[in-house]
């Protein structure tokens, strides 16, 4: 009898089987393994050598064997281990902040593992009955958290922010045309509705908002954006003005706010733009993939008043949740309003099943298969609590304020403004004859991530005198960061700045010296 087909052949044994909880204890001593040996080879960040030394990398494992050839087995699996470690981001290094990205808790990567090797699924009751029902009772807590009405809320878990307000302005689309169209949009499509739609959203916006607007059929020329201030906040008389200019062709389909921009770190005015919505009877989107951390401060939370009174809210607890990604959460104040992602399948949800309380998720998201990322979330809120989530939030806080005074006080730094969370924005200062001051701070970042030291974030930023100029960017997720290892860090900066300048000037001349051409 061939063992494979008997179960006894432990090559092919499965995550849930004695024999694969076996194995996976061995793969996952290995994995760890891996993570730690990878810290000390690293010596930073990430290894040094830029992008051809992480193509060489994989081009190493893989070899000209493939995925698919060559001999199997697990010391392939760890040397895959090994490669992944080794390569990735640390983004528990202090000097890793170039990105919304962070290091998760140990009880939510356990969730993780555990989610894994069980692979629930929430598109029917029997693919993952608890996992369902966690989420189900998750979505009704955070709803409460944000002031919604827990029993008229509604929401669902998403791979991403740009998922979440995709599918928040898929519900506003279907919500004003509705009318318009006499029926379901969602049914009937767009073609032929005579309406010219329009979003509003302000000019320092993510950029998903314009590419959901192109997924949903309505253009991303139906995107208005609304001048901001200094500080990328939307100026609530710009939006009434620019809603006061439409034609009578011109639909509003959402106003949507944003509440923690990607540079600043900023909230729109939520009041102001909730009372606007709700006097144009126009539906209020909030993009608060960022900035929810907010909401978990004592001192931060007052940037989210009004946020109560948004139609629907976006926003990501693998920013400040400290969760694996994707943890994403898309709620919406009025479970009717959910109607355009209803789904009977009668494989999936036969309607004599869910009356009997066999009920499933299918008709609350955009995904058939979905994981139970609730489970992650739900354990990262039970290890730290709120208390402890508000201390980390407002612990990265403290560090970019930290780091904005050392700026301010450094002669070869700039400080764009002071920080609303915990993004810093910067640039250096030339202190010496610098054709272009954005490529050379662009160079400056890219020195030091080549060499292995630091993970910055740049960004374009709009000076004065009208012209944009390339600014770095530090983001700070990690609550465990120190005062001294933010001077270092920026003390690297420094050092880095006056590297590149001393290079580019050795090349100037080596190309000016006689014979160089």
């Amino acid at each position: 009898m061939n063992p494979a087909t008997t179960g006894t052949d432990r090559r092919v044994a499965l995550a849930g089987t004695a024999d694969g909880i076996e194995q996976l204890r061995t793969l996952v001593d290995t994995a760890l393994d891996a993570v730690c040996d990878a810290a000390v080879k690293r010596g930073g960040p990430v290894v040094a050598g830029g992008p051809g030394a992480a193509i060489a990398a994989v081009r190493d494992l893989v070899r000209q064997d493939g995925f698919l050839t060559g001999a199997p087995g697990p010391d392939r699996v760890g040397e895959l281990f090994e490669a992944y470690a080794t390569w990735a981001a640390d983004l528990t290094h202090p000097a890793a902040v170039s990105r919304m990205q962070c290091a998760p808790t140990p009880a939510a990567v356990a969730a993780e593992l555990l989610a894994a090797v069980l692979n629930q699924s929430l598109h029917s009751w029997e693919s993952g009955p608890f996992a369902l029902e966690l989420e189900r009772r998750l979505i009704r807590e955070i709803a409460g958290w944000v002031g919604y009405d827990e029993e008229a809320a509604s929401g669902t878990l998403t791979p991403g922010g740009s998922i979440s307000n995709l599918m928040g302005l898929l519900l506003s689309r279907d919500h004003a045309l509705g009318d318009i169209a006499d029926g379901d949009v969602s049914q009937t499509g767009l073609v032929g509705q005579g309406a010219r739609p329009r979003i509003l959203c302000s000019a320092a916006a993510h950029f998903s908002i314009a590419r959901a607007a192109g997924f949903l059929g309505l253009g991303r020329d139906a995107v208005v954006k609304v001048p901001v201030d200094d500080m990328g906040r939307m100026i609530p008389d710009e939006a009434r003005r620019l809603l006061d200019g439409f034609g009578p062709d011109e639909t509003p389909i959402a106003l949507v706010a944003t509440a923690g921009t990607t540079d600043h770190g900023s909230f729109d005015p939520l009041p102001e733009l909730a009372a606007l919505a709700a006097e144009r009877r126009t539906w209020l989107h909030v993009d608060a993939a960022y900035g929810i951390g907010a909401l978990f401060s004592q001192t931060l939370a007052t940037h989210l008043d009004g946020l109560a009174e948004a139609d629907s809210i976006a926003f990501d607890l693998h920013k400040f949740g400290w969760t694996p990604a994707s943890s994403s959460v898309l709620l919406v104040r009025d479970r009717a309003r959910m109607s355009p992602l209803t789904q009977q399948a009668v494989y999936l949800n036969p309607p004599d099943d869910e009356a009997e309380g066999y009920t499933a998720l299918l008709g609350t998201s955009l995904q058939t298969t979905r994981r139970s990322d609730a489970f992650k979330i739900a354990a990262s809120l039970l290890a730290l609590g709120r208390k402890g989530m508000g201390d980390w939030v407002d612990a990265c806080h403290a560090q970019a304020r930290h780091a904005a005074a050392r700026i301010a006080g450094d002669p070869d730094l700039e400080l764009l403004a002071e920080p609303v969370l915990s993004t810093v924005i910067f640039r250096c200062r030339t202190s010496g004859p610098i054709d272009d001051e954005s490529a050379w701070n662009a160079a400056v970042r890219r020195h030091l991530m080549a060499e292995g030291r630091a993970l910055l974030a740049r960004t374009k930023v709009r000076r004065p005198d009208g012209e944009l100029q390339v600014h770095l960017k530090l983001v700070f997720l990690n609550p465990a960061t120190t005062t001294a290892e933010i001077d270092a860090l920026l003390d690297d900066v420094v050092t880095a700045a006056t590297e590149v300048r001393e290079a580019r000037a050795r090349a100037g001349a080596g190309r000016s010296a006689p014979g160089a051409e």
